[in-house]
């Protein structure tokens, strides 16, 4: 079975952030059940589900520092 985009839910969202809210990694809704191996599988599915609702699948961004030079230095 290969899933979708389009097949996740926010049903599936909002019971994979109870999951994890609750310290629990076994995630439950609309009769079926997942157990994910640790913590940061669940978070990592829910950043997966959260980018694919927002209609983006590239990583996210990440802050950096960025440096200028004028070039006579």
């Amino acid at each position: 079975m290969v899933l979708k985009m389009t097949d996740w839910t926010k049903t599936e969202l909002s019971a994979l952030r109870r999951a994890y809210a609750s310290g629990t990694t076994r995630v439950s809704y609309d009769g079926k059940s997942v157990d994910y191996g640790s913590a940061e599988d669940l978070l990592a599915r829910i950043r997966t589900i959260e980018r694919a609702i927002a209609g983006t699948t590239r990583p996210l961004p990440v802050a950096g520092h960025a440096g200028f030079s004028r070039g006579d230095r």
